[in-house]
């Protein structure tokens, strides 16, 4: 059979030197050293931003506690996408792991069943995920809400790669099998959107050859609603079509995501063959090539700016603690206002809650300086949150404040306006942006938009 004979010949492999290059592998240098600024974020959200959180139980409202591991973690990179269209086999080769013995297992079947984390690490070694989570320091830990079942489900590697000081990999199971989540046993959806919440860069990735956009894939794009600048489109195998029928592929993938995500800018689309194996005879190995790099640029840009994206995030944090806390005193103010001494506390507040417009609650706060309407949680949040946490169980702001350590407001409202964006000021001295390759590639915040006329 013609297959034995394919085998017989080593296939042979193209040269990597352009992904040492564009990866900055073989510098010497060390990376740029984050360690100071990292203790002064720590810092700053520890003193500034954590107490109010604390005191307003803002984690009950949105389920997102930052811990020390989040706050240091490394950039991370998300594959996603049908299964069997190479996510491992691209993990493989950008970090040269084909032939040994730590590859991550590929083939046609769906090959994939865990969410796999592949960090940096002295040697090749495996951790079991319930290891992983138990870890404190490491940012994993808020994973052990999804479950034991799940956690049987996650495995770290370790593997002592150049690119992995910079950057963590997470490769997860193909969507397609996940119509019977109850099979899985653990909440798939859920974990998917803890990764993609959490994720600097998402590769989602598809095969032209079984280009069919199903309802997982649906559930998926709703599931990166406002992550759009995050989103790399990869079609990958792209050697193993004809010019034409490429093109065709190619169309078809925008016009069926085209109403997942209907977002002015449109994703970047990467159209090249990410494996060690040489392109085959008569495709475009020069656009291959090229495309291949822009995308390395583009991984390279995420890890260069992961202390401002950090930072940024770490404040975006803070603006919503603020407007939390303003809303829950707010509530308050308005119980203490209605109560009088013959009524009855629980209909008083059920009024208010069912109602927050009729004592301008939201209102009120956008008076407030600076808070953006699109940034107010939704009313029937407050609803739950307050379900569980009675009213009278929070202090006013006013009271929120001691001799030594001053009001909470003022501490976090200084560090949304001056002490982060200080902190962001000064990562930017001595770093020469690198413009030339992104002049070309657009690897900024917005892809440039091919297709727009100028």
């Amino acid at each position: 059979p013609p297959e034995e004979v394919e085998d017989a010949s080593e296939p042979t492999k193209r040269d990597r030197s352009h992904l040492e290059s564009t990866l900055k592998l073989n510098e010497e240098k060390p990376a740029d050293d984050f360690s100071g600024v990292l203790q002064r974020l720590r810092k700053i959200y520890h003193s500034s931003i954590k107490p109010l959180e604390q005191s307003y139980r803002y984690n009950e409202l949105r389920q997102h506690e930052i811990t020390d591991g989040e706050i240091t973690s490394k950039p991370m990179v998300l594959f996603l996408g049908p299964w069997s269209v190479g996510k491992s086999s691209m993990i493989n080769y950008l970090l040269g792991l084909d032939d040994t013995p730590y590859q991550l297992y590929t083939g046609a079947e769906p090959t994939t069943s865990e969410f796999t984390v592949i960090m940096h690490g002295p040697k090749l070694k495996t951790i079991e995920g319930i290891v992983m989570a138990a870890d404190s320091a490491r940012s994993f830990s808020p994973l052990e809400k999804f479950g034991q079942n799940f956690l049987e489900k996650l495995i770290g590697i370790e593997v002592p790669h150049k690119l992995l000081e910079r950057v963590t990999f997470v490769d997860t199971p193909g969507i397609i099998e996940n119509r019977k989540q109850q099979e899985r046993g653990y909440p798939f959806n859920d974990v998917c959107q803890w990764f993609i919440d959490r994720a600097d860069l998402i590769f989602v990735v598809f095969d032209p050859t079984k280009l069919d956009v199903g309802l997982e894939l649906e559930m998926l794009f709703r599931q990166l609603k406002g992550r759009e600048s995050q989103i790399r489109i990869i079609l990958n195998k792209a050697d193993s079509l004809a010019t034409q029928e490429l093109m065709r592929v190619y169309g078809a993938l925008f016009w069926s995501l085209a109403p997942l995500i209907n977002v002015t800018e449109p994703p970047r689309v990467y159209v090249s063959s990410f494996w060690p194996q040489e392109y085959q005879p008569d495709t475009h190995k020069d656009l291959f090539l090229k495309e291949e790099i822009s995308l390395l640029e583009d991984l390279n840009q995420v890890i260069e700016n992961r202390m401002e994206n950090k930072i940024a995030f770490i404040r975006q944090h803070a603006i919503r603690v603020r407007i939390h806390a303003l809303l829950v005193d707010r509530y308050l103010q308005t119980y203490k206002d209605k109560m009088t001494f013959f009524s009855d506390g629980e209909l008083v507040f059920r009024d208010i809650v069912e109602d927050p417009d009729k004592f301008f609650i939201f209102k009120s706060i956008l008076a407030k300086t600076n808070v953006s309407k699109f940034d107010l949680p939704n009313r029937e949040a407050y609803k739950d949150f307050f379900g569980i946490n009675p009213i009278t169980s929070f202090k006013l702001l006013s009271q929120q404040c001691s001799y030594m350590g001053g009001c909470f407001l003022e501490k976090i409202e200084k560090a949304i306006s001056r002490e982060l964006p200080d902190l962001l000021g000064s990562i930017g001295l001595g770093r020469k942006p690198n413009v030339l390759s992104c002049d070309i590639t657009g690897c900024g915040e917005t892809p440039k938009n091919r297709y727009r006329k100028p």
